[in-house]
């Protein structure tokens, strides 16, 4: 919490005492809020009130976690607190990792990787950029905590915080260990915090959000999969992927309220997961048997990014989760065809790698990559993860 909001938020809570009274009084915290908001609405501090709304807002996760708080909030006031904290200005996010294995490149070398050669852990900083959306200019927005592992860790956004989960953690004397720890970045706080950690370790997993939960997928030669639910703060294991599916889950997305999964040495395959029936289906076959450089979803299209490094190209493919068929597979010439990450953005598909940002967009009446490349922040190291979030400039 910023230092003014605190002060000038507890003036108003007890406007009939004076300004000497309002020194004394509380700071807003997730164990008082609801009290003091039940005060301001009986005295008529609509101001209070509002201060108090927004300290819900942006500690939405301690608020959730709390049923004496959140339970005990009005279904309007939860959607109040939840679309405060998703006002501002969207914008691209990428975080700086360092890759366990290459993602891109032709079937030949296409099988699935095992962590590289031990190394020791990269002490430097690993920073998170922003792109500013007017001036085009990438900003420093955060650092990714040390105890994060800087390779093999899952990465996804909810509710506009970013969640990073397990990875590979290699030690000074060549020993490696898959991490089980989880944080979040709170960009409204500017605040790193812990989250309950997952029930096993994992390294090369897919983090996706789906309808208010988080799904650690898979992993260096896991099939379990289990999904957070940030209410009562606890990982709880679903259905694994079908067993002899994919050794290493590369890409994973959510699209219509249910998750998709493709990766591996099957390249094709496409796995479904229906969370109300708690079961993986296999989707219909896709054309391709190169592996994939990212698949992210659009409205009720998944869209999968295959890399051509020979053809200096760049296949894509899109998949109609409604009437279940792949479509399209046409072909985009690439002047450096090197992996890249997605991220969605309204109605375009960010390409991001540490050479440059492409910008796929995806329109009924167009779809195809705009002229206008973007760079990439200028000292970036290692693969870079993009993602989405809502920054408020004018607090």
């Amino acid at each position: 919490m910023e230092a003014g909001e605190g002060e000038g938020s507890t003036g108003e809570l007890c406007p009939h005492l004076g300004p000497a009274a309002a020194e004394t009084s509380p700071q807003i915290s997730a164990e008082n809020c609801l009290e003091l908001l039940t005060k301001a609405k009986s005295g008529g501090a609509e101001g209070a009130k509002e201060r108090i709304y927004r300290y819900m807002s942006d500690h939405y996760l301690q608020v959730l976690r709390s049923p004496a708080v959140y339970g005990r909030l009005t279904a309007g006031e939860r959607e109040h607190i939840l679309a405060r904290r998703m006002e501002g200005d969207k914008v691209l996010v990428v975080a700086e990792t360092s890759e366990v294995c290459d993602r891109g490149g032709s079937r030949e070398n296409s099988r699935p990787q095992s962590p590289q050669l031990p190394a020791p852990e990269d002490s430097s900083h690993r920073r998170v950029f922003c792109l500013h959306p007017e001036r085009r200019q990438w900003e420093v927005l955060t650092s990714l905590p040390e105890e994060i592992p800087a390779k093999g860790s899952g990465m996804c956004t909810m509710y506009n915080y970013l969640f990073v989960a397990g990875g590979m953690r290699t030690h000074g004397d060549g020993r490696s260990k898959a991490s089980d720890r989880v944080f979040c970045f709170n960009p409204l706080t500017d605040t790193w915090s812990p989250v309950r950690p997952l029930s096993q370790p994992r390294c090369q997993l897919r983090l996706v959000s789906m309808d208010g939960y988080l799904y650690a997928i898979g992993g260096e030669c896991l099939f379990t999969v289990e999904r957070y639910d940030p209410r009562a703060d606890r990982w709880t294991p679903v259905a694994p992927l079908p067993k002899g599916s994919f050794a290493v889950a590369h890409e994973a997305t959510s699209c219509g309220g249910e998750l998709f999964v493709s990766g591996g040495s099957l390249f094709y395959r496409l796995l479904r997961y229906d969370s109300r029936r708690d079961e993986w289906e296999e989707c219909p076959f896709n054309e391709s048997r190169r592996r994939s450089t990212d698949m992210v979803a659009h409205r009720s299209l998944v869209y999968r990014f295959d890399v051509d490094r020979e053809r200096a190209a760049v296949s894509v493919y899109r998949y109609n989760t409604v009437v279940k068929a792949w479509h399209g597979g046409a072909c985009f010439p690439l002047h450096n065809p090197l992996p890249f990450r997605c991220a969605v953005l309204g109605d375009r598909i960010y390409c991001v790698n540490r050479s440059h940002a492409l910008q796929f967009e995806v329109r009924e009446e167009r779809e195809g990559f705009l002229p206008e490349v973007l760079s990439a922040p200028a000292e970036a190291r290692g693969a870079l993860v993009p993602f989405v979030l809502s920054l408020n400039r004018d607090k």
